[in-house]
């Protein structure tokens, strides 16, 4: 059993407890279970926040061939919805990164989620197993809100509109397969097939006051709250939606050769949609699909550490919701491309693997221009790019993560969007390095000594023809620990040493959401 317990300057505040073991004398009943209590302030302003979260697992070797296995996650947070800062084209400047656009009273957003799983392997034989499980997802997003509405002629007066949302979903997935290994004509081959069926349900409802760029103003520099809250006069958003998934798959990875293997699969899938609208001149709709999506790959070993590989696939994944004119989306159609190299070095301490990539999609969710709080679908956009990824120890001492990716994501081919526009969100390149020395003899073995670096490019903050940009950042860490003894281990930590003024991301044409200023973190664990 360990207990852990971690706060930092801004206020927030964390406790941990990581327990496992067996059951029973055989050792064939083992558990494990992760609780996490967090919460405390943050540094944007009046933005409190708590989580909580339980993750048990219980395993069960019931016959030497049969093991069951139950997982659970069930968490619990409560925060204020906080998009961040606002980024419209007419304001006169942005406002500080701890500036919040919300009231203070005005409440947190309660969001749970429930996930349970009951999953079994049986041995047939030898060379057969027999699988599947079933899955349960809950949740739920409960709440009072304030969301930006527009800004005003002189550029600082940020209109708002007070909020109110309850949204609920269950998905229920069954699943069985079988796995087995087998040779026909010389050749080794490793089969897995299976069905699948998905059952998934949404409903929502939100309401809200005046949308007018006047009403419920604050000024986005000098945030006066406080002021009373406007009534609930619209609900732009009241619907269930239903989505059932029937689908059959099947995958073999045959051994052409010693270093030679060839993998080629097929997943067969039918989809019932069903969106009910109850907002009045909304239009309620059906829809079926059959869909069948095929993939490919080969991989081969050139030496003991050092192979190739490369694989094609297709895609399909029904779109949910409903556009701003009523009535659903055409489903999310792709293909994608990938060529790669996976090194094993150092004898074997250090991974390496490289890839290039190319995935084209059409119909891709992006927020409506128009009206954020609504989606279109691109017509076809495409993503490409170059990724290297580095893991393991340099020596015995030194152990390293990095990874630098280039990525150059865009629209080409739409109704309103030019051709070039790119994804929001996506930066071109992107580097990251985490460096680790933990000391292992003299006087400083047990203490850890680490650095990491994260670069992100420039990035678009709207999938639109004419888009706010966020600019490219520099972020470096210093980390450190410290082993007291077997049971003790120390932590600290400056996050963002240099107090690098970014953001991190957008949301909804008009967000950007800026990332944490210097933090100072400490921690202590303990082992019973």
């Amino acid at each position: 059993v360990t207990l852990g317990s971690q706060l930092n300057d801004q206020g927030m505040k964390r406790g941990t407890l990581d327990a496992s073991g067996p059951l029973d004398e055989e050792g064939r009943l083992a558990y494990r279970l992760n609780v996490v209590g967090e919460g405390g302030d943050t540094f944007r302003d009046h933005v409190e926040t708590e989580r909580y979260g339980i993750t048990p697992v219980l395993t069960w070797q019931a016959t030497d061939a049969t093991k069951l296995i139950f997982e659970g996650d069930f968490m619990r947070n409560n925060a204020p919805l906080d998009r961040g800062v606002t980024r419209y084209p007419a304001q006169i400047g942005t406002a500080s990164r701890d500036t919040f656009f919300g009231e203070k009273d005005v409440g947190k957003l309660h969001n749970d989620n429930n996930m349970a799983q009951l999953r079994f392997e049986h041995m047939l034989n030898d060379d057969w197993t027999l699988g599947g499980g079933f899955q349960w997802l809950d949740g739920s997003l409960k709440g009072n809100a304030i969301e930006a509405n527009g800004i005003a002629a002189d550029g600082r007066t940020l209109g708002r509109n007070f909020n109110y949302r309850k949204l609920e979903w269950t998905d229920k997935d069954t699943q069985l397969n079988l796995t087995g290994h087998f040779d026909t004509g010389g050749l080794q081959h490793t089969l897995l097939t299976g069905i699948e069926y998905e059952d998934y349900d949404y409903k929502s409802i939100i309401q809200r006051s005046s949308g007018a760029v006047s009403a419920y103003p604050i000024d986005i520099f000098n945030p006066v709250y406080g002021q009373p809250r406007p009534a609930l006069t619209r609900t732009p958003t009241h619907d269930k939606e239903n989505l059932k998934t029937y689908a059959a798959f099947v995958q073999d990875q045959v051994a052409l050769t010693d270093k030679l293997k060839v993998l080629a699969g097929a997943r067969f899938e039918r989809f019932e949609h069903d969106y009910e609208t109850y907002v009045p001149g909304g239009k309620s709709w059906q829809a079926s699909d059959n869909a069948v999506t095929p993939r490919i790959g080969l991989t081969y070993d050139l030496t003991d550490t050092l192979a190739v590989y490369a694989n094609t696939a297709r895609s399909f994944k029904p779109n949910t919701g409903a556009s701003r004119e009523g009535g659903g989306f055409a489903p999310e159609k792709g293909k994608s491309y990938e060529m790669g190299v996976k090194w094993e070095a150092l004898d074997q301490q250090l991974s390496v693997e490289a890839a290039i990539y190319q995935i084209e999609k059409r119909n891709v969710l992006t927020t409506d221009p128009v009206d954020s709080t609504f989606s279109v679908a691109a017509g076809e956009v495409r993503s490409r790019g170059f990724d290297v990824n580095v893991t393991g120890n340099l020596t015995p001492e030194w152990r390293v993560v990095g990874g630098y990716a280039y990525v150059d994501a865009e629209v080409t081919k739409d109704n309103t969007l030019r051709s070039g526009t790119r994804l929001l969100n996506i930066p071109k390149n992107s580097f990251s390095l985490l460096n680790m020395y933990e000391f292992q003899d003299g006087t400083l073995k047990g203490l850890g000594l680490g650095t990491g670096l994260k670069y992100v490019d420039e990035r678009a903050g709207q999938t639109a023809n004419t888009a706010f940009s966020m600019g490219s950042y520099t972020v470096v860490d210093l980390l450190s620990f410290y082993k007291v003894n077997d049971k003790v281990r120390l932590n600290l930590d400056v996050k963002n040493i240099f107090d690098r003024d970014y953001e991190e991301g957008a949301f909804g044409n008009v967000y950007a959401y800026p990332g944490a200023p210097r933090t100072v973190q400490v921690g202590i664990s303990y082992t019973l």
